[in-house]
This record gives structure tokens, sequence and C-alpha cells, in this order.
């Protein structure tokens, strides 16, 4: 542990220069005394580290030294595909293990890559959490990351919409969708789709299972998403808009999108006839009730009755 600590602190003063104690306290949760310590000791290992002390003091590297101490650990490794991606990465439980894979990869550049990263850290953010929207608790995210690396099952209590159910699974893959966690796991029988947020009562298992040979998540993701579209939006129905119902149609979604870009010519009263795939329920009827009175749906009747139920008791409700 202390080793690695040493190691981490030179690439951090290779990197960044000049760092205080107190900086390097905070950044590795010690005290400032094992931190002097800690400096003592690459001092006797013959790393050319000198201190400054009173205001504007720290520590710092003599010109030109450069370490090539830059090896990966294990956890490091797995790590990689989160650099550029720390709140992800954090909510793994691999934050701390993606910034030092982070800081030798800028080692490794030639000279140092405190420069680049300073400059893209500046000029790109990324933020996967769409907006009017926090961040969910996952408390049980990382024991579920670990469990899909080291290919254990485990036992989990789960809430859906249809209920809570016990099920025990075998993770195979994580998914951040929209700011929102899902686990790919094989449970009773099949490959189904979990939210993370509503897992509660986990329990991890000690023997590994064999992990399909042919399952590829990205693939299956993807295939999976295309199903639960095309099973969700199966009734075509025939809508008129006006020009501003056909502006807020495109923006609402896709579907919206693509029904009004193959919309035919205008009326002479600037409405539009379009086709789209739509979820006849009323959580459809309430994505067009979002439209307001700029758009008129015209079929199926089913979905025109639903909609007009719904408008009515809202009107009723307001007055």
């Amino acid at each position: 542990m202390r080793a690695s600590r040493l190691l981490s602190i030179l690439m951090l003063l290779q990197l960044r220069g000049r760092l205080t104690a107190a900086g390097l306290a905070a950044e590795f949760e010690v005290s400032e005394r094992t931190i002097y310590r800690d400096i003592d000791a690459l001092s006797a290992a013959g790393v050319p580290v000198y201190g400054d002390r009173g205001p504007g003091g720290g520590f710092e590297l003599l010109d030109g030294y450069r370490t090539r101490l830059t090896g990966l650990s294990a956890g490091e490794a797995e790590a990689m595909a989160m650099i550029g991606l720390p709140g992800p990465a954090a909510e793994l439980g691999i934050g701390a293990a993606t910034r030092a894979a982070h800081n030798k990869l800028l080692v490794a550049l030639p000279g140092g890559g405190g420069a680049l990263a300073d400059r893209m850290a500046a000029r790109f953010h990324l933020d996967p959490v769409d907006w009017y929207r926090g961040s969910e608790a996952l408390p049980h995210l990382p024991a579920i990351a670990r469990a899909v690396l080291d290919q254990h099952p485990f036992a989990m209590r789960y809430e859906s919409w249809l209920g809570v159910r016990d099920w025990t699974v075998e993770p195979l893959g994580l998914v951040l969708k929209a700011g929102t966690w899902y686990l790919a796991a094989n449970g009773g029988g099949k490959i189904r789709i979990f939210r993370i947020a509503n897992i509660d009562g986990l329990t991890v298992g000690d023997t590994p299972f064999e992990r399909p040979a042919h399952f590829h998540l990205a693939t299956w993701w993807q295939a999976e998403q295309e199903r639960f579209e095309a099973e969700l939006f199966a009734t075509e129905a025939t809508v008129r808009a006006s020009p501003t119902g056909s502006t807020r149609l495109a923006a609402q979604s896709p579907r919206g999108a693509a029904a009004v870009a193959s919309a035919g010519p205008p009326a002479a009263d600037g409405w539009r006839e379009m086709t789209m795939m739509v979820e006849d329920s009323d959580h459809g009827a309430r994505d067009m009730l979002a439209l307001g009175a700029e758009v008129e749906v015209l079929t199926p009747e089913s979905f025109r009755n639903r909609i007009g139920t719904l408008a009515r008791a809202i009107a009723a409700r307001h007055g």
C-alpha cells in the first residue's frame, strides 16, 4: 500500500510540479506527517525531491528528473476503459484506480503529459446524466461491478413494475444509458435487463460461473434495445400537426422526427398529415397530450379515444 502511494506521489510531482504536504495529504487521505515520511523515503531511495517551507512552499522534483516506474496494477488495467469517465468510474468503485492509471499514461507521454491533461480537462467534459435529473443512489454498484469482472453469481431482491421478487443471477455486463445503470444478467433461464437502482439485498456467491462463450455485451444490448422499442411502439397512428406542432413533435422523439421528415406537403391551413409509431397506452397518450392542441390524432380510434378521455379529465380537474 505504501509503495503504491510513494509511486503515486512521484508521478503527481512529475505531472503537476510543486505540491504542498496538505495537498498531497488530501489527495491520498492520509496525514501530513505521513506525507513527510513518504517524502523522506523517496529521498532515501535516490529520488531528487526537495521542499520549501513557508508560504508558497511545497515539494518539487529536480528539473529534468523523469521516472519510468509506470507499470499498471491489475486494478488499474481494469480501469483503463473508464479513463475519461470519472463520474461512472467513481460509481463503479474504481475511481482511484482510474486516476492512477490516467497519471501513469500521462507520465509515459513526451513532456510528461501534464500540459496535455490540463488542456483536455479545460476543453472537454462529459456529463452522462439527463437534464433536470440527479444521479441515482447506487450503493450496490461497486459490488455488482466486481461480481461482473470476477464472474461471480449473486442473489438479490429486485423491484419492478410487476412487484418485488428474489432473483439469483449470473451477471454478464453493465451498461450506462442516459445516466442510468443497467445490468445484463442470466436469470430464470434467459438473459435479462435489470435496473441497478431497483436492486436491493445483494449477496455475492463464492463460486465463479461459466460465461456464455458467444455473448457480446454491446451487440446484445443493441439488439435488445431495438427489440424493446419495436414491441413498445407497435401501433401505427395517423396524426395532423400544425407548423408549431410539427416542430414540437420532431423535438419530442426520434419517431416524431422521422414522421415529420416523411410527411407530405402542408394543406391550405398549414397543417400536415403524417404517420408514426406510437405506444398505444396511457403512457403514449400522455406523450401526445404534451404537444397540446397543435397535434390531432386521427387513427387508430382506440388511441384517439384514450387521449380524449385523459384530456377531458384534465379539463374537468382544472375547470
